[in-house]
């Protein structure tokens, strides 16, 4: 398996000089970078279909253990607040459980019982996508989850860093950024980790992009939770419905602070107004404002 193997270019790493080791290292990460490069039509495949099978009711479902769960998990917590994806529709499955994020938890990874006990106890269905990552493509308990999603209707995506396995084989879309050996044998919180980490950062942004949650490149849907993001919100509100400051911060408040119907009463519609047009358009502030434009 490529991420395992070690690469006999390091045998002596540990007796270099650190700079030279660290050089080595970030050679490897723009490596790592570079593999994904492959994968761009993939991922948006993938995007677009899943974009499409979540709907108005889906969840996205990321699946892993050790580092790839990790990493999958980090990508997913950032949707709520940065494109206001509900956490209501959003599941992370980890081997071992929540604590295994922190702490390892051996042979969890190993657990295909306790997989497909995951996905039957989530009830995941036929509206929902189900995202498994392992550098390794062939962890037991990802690969179990995605077989056992799959059979339930899930629309399933693998994340991964060796082709032909049995992860990528049995998803619906498979993602393999392959990056081959570790600097360090073994590490794939290395390369593989950072070309994973991409690959679900595209995944993840494009899905969004393509629900209708990104307006003229700005996150229109992001959660303000303080002043910083506050004031980016009322410059979002001023620059979109070309107002002036104050309209636009009154906008925005009169709007609960959410920024896509802040728009629309900036733009002189009532709140009430504002929110049945962006329910009728599915959120999507973009195909909103061409509404009002064939009014």
């Amino acid at each position: 398996m490529n991420t395992e193997a070690p690469d006999p270019r390091y045998r002596e790493l540990d007796l270099w000089p650190t700079e030279l080791a660290v050089a080595a290292m970030l050679e490897g990460q723009l490596a790592a970078i570079a593999a994904v490069q492959s994968q761009t039509a993939a991922i948006a495949n993938a995007a677009d279909a899943a974009a499409l099978r979540l709907g108005a009711t889906g969840r996205l479902v990321f699946v892993g253990a050790g580092t790839s769960g990790r990493l999958a998990v980090q990508d997913g917590t950032e949707l709520y607040p940065t494109f206001g994806w509900p956490m209501d529709r959003m599941i992370f499955l980890m081997a071992g459980g929540t604590g295994a994020l922190t702490q390892p938890y051996e042979g969890a990874e190993d657990d295909i019982t306790a997989a497909a006990g995951d996905i039957d106890g989530c009830a995941i269905g036929t509206s929902d996508v189900v995202i498994g990552v392992a550098a390794s493509g062939r962890t037991p308990y990802t690969v179990a989850a995605i077989d056992r999603a799959r059979a339930a209707g899930a629309l399933t995506i693998a994340v991964a860093n060796n082709p032909g396995t049995a992860l990528t084989a049995s998803a619906d879309h498979a993602l393999i950024a392959v990056t081959g050996s570790e600097i360090v044998a073994g590490s794939t919180r290395m390369k593989a980790g950072t070309a994973q980490k991409a690959m679900l950062n595209l995944l993840s942004t494009a899905i969004m992009i393509r629900l209708g949650l990104i307006y003229e490149g700005r996150m229109v849907a992001m959660r303000i939770s303080n002043a910083k993001l506050l004031e980016r919100g009322r410059l979002m509100v001023r620059d979109i419905a070309g107002v002036d400051d104050d309209v636009a911060a009154r906008a925005l408040e009169a709007a609960g602070h959410d920024i896509r119907r802040g728009v629309l009463v900036a733009l002189g519609h009532s709140v009430n107004d504002a929110t049945k047009l962006l329910d009728d358009h599915g959120g999507n502030l973009r195909t909103a404002l061409e509404g009002l434009d064939r009014a």
